[in-house]
């Protein structure tokens, strides 16, 4: 069964449902992650989003996940091997569990910092976080059943935020802070 595509406006629940993953992710994969982030439009306060937790897990060398994988797998994710992605990993909650996408990518990569800069952006720039959240309604009342139409819509709308956002990270000398864990 396809799911809809919903937009919910922000809630305040949602860091504190990160933390809370993120503090079991960080205990369970030790010292073998380098940062564990909340990324995502619901790590953006005031931002509407789908209801779904993304976080980042970076790590040195993508192509060594087996512990990452077996850890994550024990507490209740399922590695998705047909992502096409191929500059990260992706995992997804089992069934009965809250939606959560894990993004397991290469520190320092151009993918890991173009995730932690989109969100970093437009956690501090309200007029395109909100023209952002009124594509994302638009879209979902026009896509609601097609998931890939509505993705696709955003497209351009992320890369003219990029575009704002590599011109500001380089006006303030932008580097990631400190991992969420």
């Amino acid at each position: 069964m396809k799911e809809p595509v919903i937009i919910e406006t922000y809630n305040e629940e949602w860091p504190a449902l990160f933390d809370h993953l993120g503090t079991q992710i960080k205990t369970e994969l030790k010292s073998s992650v380098i940062r564990v982030d909340h990324i995502g439009s619901t790590a953006v306060p005031s931002l509407a989003a789908k209801p779904i937790l993304d976080i980042q897990i970076s790590i040195l060398d993508l192509n060594k996940i087996d512990f990452v994988r077996n850890r994550l797998e024990g507490i209740g994710f399922q590695y998705r091997q047909d992502n096409p992605d191929l500059t990260k990993r992706y995992f997804r909650e089992t069934e009965n569990n809250r939606r959560t996408h894990i993004h397991i990518r290469e520190h320092g990569s151009w993918s890991e910092q173009f995730n932690l800069l989109f969100r970093d952006y437009l956690r501090k720039h309200e007029n395109e976080r909100d023209e952002y959240a009124k594509l994302k309604y638009d879209l979902a009342k026009k896509y609601r059943d097609q998931r890939a139409k509505y993705i696709e819509g955003k497209t351009k709308t992320i890369w003219n935020i990029m575009l704002k956002a590599n011109k500001w990270s380089q006006e303030i000398g932008w580097k990631p802070s400190g991992p969420d864990f």
